[in-house]
């Protein structure tokens, strides 16, 4: 068992590997982004996120593409609030997916141009600062297409190499930052599963009164044992749907203190 710690890529041609496959999935995943915001109509709820309508996820995103694009095309070294001078002078609704779909093309285009040697402001450590936000906007602008598509229909699964991913970057990553309130005083272990014939993957995260602690091992005797695809697995830790499409066994009040203590912010 490892203390909850930043996951630190592979160096070399592994890290180039990866950054490819994040940067394929950030195109493929705005562009279906941009499909699912046009069907309902931006005064549309979205039921993943409560008090948001369409036109506000994609301000948001939008918004995201631009402050991480920002960062990586001027190395920046800390990050920067660029809300407030976009809140000044939102696009009409006419012209809301073409503003999104140009922030989203330069943050690709900031990307691909970038240095393997880039430094800049990242959220936790990584081995490379190219890499980290080719990861962290492919799972940004991912989530937030399932967003997209809950305003008007069901969500589609993410790929399964896709979720995994993203459930160890939430796992070994964010969590260090973001989990500094899920502490009980009663220590307690949550394992989670992921089903799929293509994963079988396995965590672990014992829950006590110090910080979380993060393994990729099996715990058949965990306080709360969930098991579930990769795709469904990766919604629920991000609290975009229920414990409803899992199989839970055992103490599920573990899951309540995730759904509660857990909360990623976006710098």
């Amino acid at each position: 068992m490892v203390r909850c710690a930043p996951e630190l890529s592979p160096q070399g041609e592994d890290l180039r590997v990866d950054f490819d496959r994040h940067l394929d999935v950030l195109r493929s995943e705005g562009e279906r982004l941009v499909t699912a915001a046009s069907r309902p109509g931006f005064d549309a709820a979205v039921p993943t996120c409560p008090g948001w309508t369409v036109r506000d996820l994609v301000r948001h995103v939008g918004g995201i593409h631009r402050w991480a694009g920002t960062i990586v095309r001027e190395a920046r070294p800390r990050p920067f609030d660029p809300f407030p001078e976009l809140e000044s002078a939102w696009p009409a609704d006419e012209e809301l997916l073409e503003w999104f779909r140009e922030g989203h093309r330069n943050l690709v285009q900031a990307l691909s141009d970038a240095p393997a040697s880039l430094e800049c402001f990242t959220l936790f450590k990584a081995e490379s600062a190219r890499a980290f936000w080719a990861r962290r906007q492919a799972h940004e602008t991912g989530m937030h297409r399932s967003d997209a598509e809950s305003a008007s229909g069901a969500i589609t699964p993410f790929g399964v190499d896709q979720a995994v991913d993203g459930i160890d970057e939430l796992l070994f990553g964010f969590l260090g930052r973001a989990g500094s309130r899920l502490k009980t005083d009663r220590s307690q272990t949550l394992w989670l599963h992921a089903d799929d014939d293509s994963a079988d993957q396995d965590w672990t995260i014992n829950v006590s009164a110090d910080e979380p602690r993060v393994s990729r091992e099996a715990a058949p005797k965990a306080n709360c044992r969930v098991a579930a695809s990769a795709s469904d697995l990766f919604l629920f830790l991000w609290n975009r749907i229920g414990a409803e499409r899992l199989q839970v066994e055992g103490d599920a009040g573990v899951l309540e203190l995730w759904r509660q203590s857990v909360q990623v912010r976006w710098r």
